[in-house]
């Protein structure tokens, strides 16, 4: 196990609660400064390490069944994930094009909506076309040159992303031939008597980065065909496009199905004059979200790590003030990470505890209140079940723990 110490001149101390409280949360602070400083290099290297994680196998296939040299499997490696995210990308680009080819229907349909708009205004507030036309002058003629600062702002960012994006393999390429190299670092860094938890812990981050993002591939795929079958069903247009517009969105994680909706409905009253429509995207949306919440993310993603609906909110909020929608996609693989940092570190294992989805059935102070004690006894007097308290400790792990033959052969 890896333990957090003091050093004191010769002897190792350890400090009391509060500082060590207090030094876990400067250090916190100074992790998130330190990313909300450097998000635009920082963001790019972390998605390119997770996305090489994911890809290690087939890097591996190349080295070790193939015999490839360590940089040609790598070259290989990153090439296939690129050719494959182009590949999804002209997919929607092709789609949107034939989208576009019914302009024509399309600014019928948003005349005819804009007309129906008009009339309700008109029935329920008194105000006349001319009225209303004046009232939408008014409103946005001192909001032109705010208007065109935010869509300068939008074009900056937007390059900024496509210049990170452009990174990504790049940096993807670095980590998987520096593997070693970095792993050799963590080893030396540790120390000799703490290579077996460092060896765990590399190994159950290799296994819940693969395994969420693997759930999650799945998931977006489930999304999108649901989607797809359910908008073919009910006559939307274009249904294909927006069901893989709506699985992608899905990796937002919370805010994206909404987005995705919105996106649908839009799309949808631009291709129809029927308002009913919006009320059968609005039941599939409801189908396809119920189906996922309460089958493919549990059995799919919320299986492979162990974090609770809490600090999965308040980490994916946090990520969304820190780098935006790449912050709220990185927020749980990085929670599952620390929870595999700090489960393997005595000092930091209620943290680990803290974010961690093992909620006991009663509190571990129920049997000492007096008259939850009795409450108890009268349930067992009754014959009810009687559900006891569970406690977590961190314990040292005394079995022998599984090696990776990965590594194993790399040694």
């Amino acid at each position: 196990m890896l333990t957090l110490k003091y050093w004191n001149m010769s002897n190792f101390v350890r400090l009391p609660f509060y500082a060590r409280l207090a030094s876990v949360l400067v250090a916190i602070s100074i992790i998130f400064l330190i990313l909300y400083i450097g998000k635009g290099v920082l963001i790019p290297v972390i998605m390119a390490l997770l996305f090489a994680i994911l890809v290690r196998p087939i890097s591996s296939f190349f080295r070790r069944k193939l015999r490839f040299p360590n940089v040609v499997s790598a070259i290989i490696t990153v090439t296939l994930f690129v050719i494959l995210i182009l590949g999804i990308l002209t997919f929607i680009s092709v789609q949107i094009s034939s989208f576009s080819e019914d302009w024509d229907t399309i600014e019928k349909n948003i005349t005819i909506h804009v007309a129906n708009l008009q009339n309700f205004v008109q029935e329920s507030f008194g105000l006349d076309e001319y009225e209303q036309k004046s009232f939408i002058d008014n409103a946005t003629s001192g909001s032109k040159s705010s208007i065109t600062s935010m869509v300068t702002s939008f074009l900056l960012s937007f390059s900024d992303t496509l210049f990170n994006m452009a990174m990504i393999p790049i940096y993807m390429f670095l980590f998987l031939l520096y593997q070693n190299h970095l792993i050799t670092f963590l080893s030396k860094l540790v120390g000799e008597g703490d290579q077996q938890s460092l060896k765990k812990i590399l190994f159950d981050i290799k296994t819940a980065v693969q395994s969420y993002l693997f759930g999650v591939l799945i998931q977006i795929s489930i999304i999108a065909t649901l989607t797809t079958v359910g908008l073919t069903i009910v006559g939307v247009q274009h249904a294909l496009l927006l069901g893989v517009i709506t699985g992608i969105l899905g990796l937002i994680p919370y805010l994206g199905n909404i987005i995705a909706c919105v996106i649908t409905i839009f799309a949808t009253l631009t291709g129809s004059p029927d308002l009913s429509l919006i009320l059968w995207i609005l039941v599939v949306t409801g189908v396809v979200q119920l189906i996922d919440n309460n089958i493919t993310v549990p059995l799919v993603v919320s299986s492979k790590v162990e974090i609770n609906a809490f600090a999965s909110i308040i980490g994916i909020f946090i990520g969304g003030m820190l780098a935006g929608i790449a912050g709220m996609f990185l927020a749980i693989p990085i929670i599952a990470i620390l929870k595999v940092v700090f489960d393997n570190i005595p000092s930091l294992a209620p943290w680990g505890y803290l974010i961690g989805d093992d909620l006991p059935k009663i509190p571990q102070w129920y049997n000492k209140v007096p008259y939850l004690a009795n409450q108890v006894g009268q349930k067992e007097a009754l014959g009810a079940p009687n559900f006891t308290a569970t406690t977590t400790t961190a314990t040292p792990i005394e079995t022998e723990i599984e090696e990776d033959p990965e590594e194993d052969e790399e040694k």
